[in-house]
């Protein structure tokens, strides 16, 4: 290629940004961000629905200990019947709150499943205990309510 035609291209190229760049070239309209877009619908929040408790789920229900738990480290849960479906409980610990199913086990043990999977309430006769299923931790363990306390030191007389 020659020199001119080079520089021509070059002269070209530079002038159509620079036009590009002119400020009295109109500007297109900046896309809203996708934040700003989902903030105008707020998504419509939908109401669990639960399976039926069958004679088994209602027996444990009976079972469960409710009301309030005095934890270790000075925490507390309390457990509460679930005013929308008979059969299932209520667990509130700190901010969160587990819906539970009652679950009767052989060794005697009532377990609160939660139903999205998240935690565990385990209750024996002297100890309740607040699992995490999806870590496999404690979030919380020593959790005695007054009749689970009533039952320990009537076991130590």
């Amino acid at each position: 290629m020659s020199r001119n035609l080079i520089l021509a291209l070059a002269f070209g190229l530079t002038s159509a940004a620079a036009m590009a760049a002119d400020p009295a070239t109109p500007a297109k309209p900046a896309a809203k961000p996708a934040a700003a877009a989902a903030k105008k619908a707020p998504p419509k929040k939908v109401e669990a629905t639960l399976a039926q408790a069958d004679q088994a789920q209602l027996d444990a229900a009976e079972r469960t200990l409710y009301g309030p738990y005095e934890c270790e480290f000075n925490q507390k849960i309390d457990v509460s019947i679930n005013p929308k479906f008979p059969g299932y409980v209520d667990v509130a610990f700190g901010k969160k709150l587990f819906t539970m199913k009652p679950v009767s086990s052989s060794t005697g043990a009532l377990r609160l499943e939660d139903v999205k999977g998240v935690a565990l309430l385990l209750q024996i006769a002297n100890k309740s205990m607040l699992m995490d299923t999806k870590v496999g931790q404690r979030l919380v363990d020593g959790c005695v309510h007054e009749k689970q306390r009533a039952a320990a030191a009537a076991a130590g007389k």
